[in-house]
């Protein structure tokens, strides 16, 4: 039986862990408004239903917006509580303050939503530390097989090390395959094998469920017949660059070879919903987003104004060219949040902690409200809300030549957040470029109106934890 399963797609053991979450928060809301009903005033039960229902939605929605469902979240006990703690407070807030203020007629009381709240940061911090401990994904976790134990198949080793990388599968070891590169695996299990021979008996007799072709050299080399036998059997038989893509979210670069890019699913723009909502689409997100943060925009520049545009007389608004769709440059705007001598020797990149970055600037990077004004350029269609960040002309035809595929991110709209800022950390050399190209294909090749609704919700992460720009 294939138990594969492609990045994000939940497995036998995630849909288990999203049910036992869902029931947690739902005893929760019952509890809490039993205990109300109890100790203070009668509630009707299609209300406590209603409200069972909502609570459990707005809890689960704020949880993917802290990056709980995350699949491969690398974070401690302590971590997880935190976020669960952030995720039940943005609940509470959204509820008391959203939801309840404009139907009050299913709003309960505070008490209800304070015992709610209470009751499922103990249950669902319990049950998350008892899935994990437990380790309860091993019920789905798939059997694999390398093909290869040379230089690409050193790759798998590098990209996942981790236990969290592997949550899905279980490597069973690295085949050697004629042609393979001696020495470039470190820590990994290399099966003495013929493939030629004993492969397909070996893949019955050890129950394997997805074999990985990772060899170094495929031609004349690999045993058709006995992959052809194990395709017949259910075992599921993948490339290394689908391997990696399934299993991290990103398409690693320096794998590809032209003829996977042509006959590889995806990197189309025949969405016809998409394509024909896109603009509209962002332009009222965008009023939207204004409405909500213009108090902020305003407080902004007058901070700006106070700590320095006042006494020197430098601008609020920083505007910059950066490459768009097609590899069209246009301004983007931003608050400014450097000095204005900040690249007086020429264009740099910005570092983690750059100390050209003024006092006031140093809040707004962190939390993201210097790019509000991108705002409008989203207004003008240059820009949507997802996609891959916008780059300097003179960073990008550094990066066009050092790394291949560079410039197939430019045939999609740049965005104010994407997938690399969601998977990447903050990046400003050629290899972070790298690291994000990597993200920002994958976004490419599989982008949709479901994957924008995903990143746009877990944006509230990157604002959170200030992960990658």
């Amino acid at each position: 039986m294939n138990k594969a399963t492609g990045y994000g797609k939940n497995s036998l053991a995630d849909h288990l862990f999203l049910l036992g979450e869902l029931a947690l928060l739902l005893l929760a809301s019952f509890a809490a408004s039993y205990l109300s009903q109890h100790f203070i005033s009668p509630i009707p039960f299609d209300v406590r239903l209603i409200n069972a229902a909502i609570f459990a939605s707005v809890v689960m929605l704020c949880a993917l917006s802290v990056g709980l469902y995350d699949q491969q979240l690398r974070e401690s006990h302590r971590g997880v509580l935190k976020r669960v703690i952030i995720t039940m407070l943005f609940s509470a807030f959204l509820l008391e303050v959203v939801v309840f203020n404009l139907f009050d007629s299913i709003a309960i009381n505070s008490w209800y939503m304070l015992i709610a709240t209470t009751i499922s940061i103990v249950l669902i911090s319990s049950f998350r530390a008892f899935f994990h401990y437990h380790d309860v994904t091993r019920i789905s976790r798939r059997r694999v097989l390398i093909l290869g134990a040379g230089e690409r198949a050193s790759i798998i080793e590098k990209r996942m090390r981790r236990t969290v990388d592997r949550r899905n599968f279980e490597i069973v070891g690295f085949v050697r395959v004629d042609g393979d590169k001696d020495g470039a695996l470190q820590n990994e299990t290399i099966l003495d094998l013929n493939v030629q021979e004993d492969l397909f008996q070996f893949v019955m007799e050890n129950a394997i469920d997805q074999m990985v072709i990772a060899c170094d050299e495929r031609r004349n080399m690999l045993p058709v017949e006995h992959l052809f036998k194990c395709k017949t059997r259910g075992i599921d038989v993948v490339e290394i660059l689908d391997f990696i893509e399934q299993e991290t979210g990103q398409i690693a670069v320096n794998l590809i070879y032209p003829s996977w890019v042509i006959y590889s699913n995806g990197f189309d723009n025949k969405k016809w919903l998409k394509t024909n909502l896109d603009y509209r689409l962002n332009f009222l997100l965008g009023l939207f987003v204004l409405a909500l943060t213009w108090p902020i925009m305003a407080i902004t520049a007058l901070l700006i104004y106070l700590e320095d545009g006042r006494r020197t007389g430098a601008p609020i608004f920083y505007k910059q060219v950066r490459v768009g769709i097609d590899g069209k440059p246009f301004h983007i705007i931003k608050f400014r949040s450097m000095r204005t001598d900040a690249e007086a020797g020429g264009a740099k990149w910005a570092t983690k902690d750059d100390d050209r970055v003024t006092r006031v600037g140093r809040v707004i990077r962190k939390y993201r409200i210097d790019e509000l004004p991108q705002l409008f350029n989203v207004f003008r269609g240059e820009m949507g809300f997802v996609g891959p960040r916008p780059e300097r002309p003179e960073f990008v035809c550094e990066l066009e030549k050092d790394i291949p595929y560079y410039a197939q991110r430019h045939n999609v709209k740049p965005g104010l957040t994407g997938w690399a800022q969601l998977k990447y950390p903050y990046g400003s050399t050629t290899e972070d470029a790298l690291e994000k190209l990597k993200f920002d294909l994958y976004y490419i090749k599989h982008r949709s109106l479901l994957l924008d609704l995903v990143i746009l919700v877990r944006t509230v992460e990157i604002v959170l934890f200030g992960k990658g720009r």
